[in-house]
């Protein structure tokens, strides 16, 4: 069985319990996730399974989609509702306050990931020295909030519906604001509803696929899916042959193939001309220096090929 099975995780369960779950249900050795959903947390969760797994690592970037409320007045320290209570303020702010400040937290901002988090620094998870009492300095990163829209104000809850780059914390979301607004707040309910192009109405429920597994056949998505928002090269049958074979393909190849636009570097979808994903491969020359390149310059690096494997 290969390709993507969408879950709707619910409460409780990791991400490493779903996959577990899945494998046990499905009798399927070759089970793997695209990335953590916090226990606390329901909504999309990407499997791949088979020769997915092969794809995992190209599945981790896209934006992600929320449906988020925060609670306004208390902070935790895991700045969820899991946490303990640090501290309590009463919450005097109107509406218009709120969405004002949500409004300051569109674009390019910084971020310091949570002591209570998967992140890893010097070999060690952020969650492990927490649970320790242990503190220790870390680098902020950029995220991008593409959009935040309020969706509902009852004080002290606000529900936002938040557009972002992979990598953002939402609690840390929800805490800034709150610090912004002068009363703290913390992550009270999250729910993914899209993963790069997965989205919530490709999910099945985890009791669903255990009632009845053989849906997991009409389910899954197909490997091309994985990789439907990279630029992709539709390959003829003679070139597939040679790409599965080890062929590296050269700039005059790619001359001779309909190529969109890509920089150096870019992860490039290879195809058939019906359809099916071929291989990843990752740039070596921009599709803009094609034209001025030398015609047997190494143009792509294949780096995982799917078909015939």
């Amino acid at each position: 069985m290969d390709g993507i099975l969408i879950i709707d995780k619910p409460v409780g369960p990791t991400s490493h319990d779903i996959v577990s779950s899945v494998r046990k249900i499905l009798k399927e050795k070759k089970v793997g996730h695209t990335g953590t959903l916090d226990p606390a947390a329901t909504g999309v969760l990407p499997l791949v399974l088979g020769k997915a797994t092969k794809l995992a690592r190209y599945l981790t970037g896209g934006d992600k989609r929320y449906l988020a409320t925060f609670k306004l007045g208390q902070t935790t320290d895991t700045l969820d509702a899991e946490g303990t209570v640090t501290s309590e303020k009463p919450v005097n702010v109107t509406e218009a306050q709120v969405r004002e400040a949500v409004a300051k937290f569109v674009g390019t901002i910084n971020q310091t990931p949570p002591m209570y988090s998967a992140k890893k620094i010097e070999g060690q998870r952020l969650y492990e020295l927490a649970r320790q009492g242990v503190t220790i300095e870390r680098e902020a990163k950029r995220v991008t909030i593409h959009s935040c829209d309020v969706l509902e104000v009852k004080i002290p809850e606000v529900t936002v519906d938040v557009l972002c780059s992979a990598g953002t914390y939402v609690r840390v979301l929800a805490a800034d604001i709150g610090e912004l607004l002068g009363c703290g707040a913390h992550l009270k309910m999250l729910r993914r509803t899209a993963a790069g192009s997965f989205k919530i109405d490709d999910a099945v429920s985890l009791e669903a696929l255990a009632d009845d597994p053989a849906m997991a056949k009409t389910r899954l998505l197909p490997l091309s899916r994985a990789l439907a928002d990279l630029p992709t090269i539709s390959l003829p049958i003679g070139v597939v042959k040679m790409v599965t074979s080890g062929y590296q393909l050269c700039v005059a190849d790619l001359r001779a193939l309909d190529t969109p636009t890509f920089g150096e570097g870019a992860t490039i979808a290879l195809v058939s001309d019906g359809g099916e994903l071929v291989a990843v491969a990752e740039a070596l020359v921009a599709s803009s220096e094609l034209a001025s390149s030398r015609r047997d310059r190494r143009a792509l690096k294949t780096e995982r090929v799917l078909a015939g494997s």
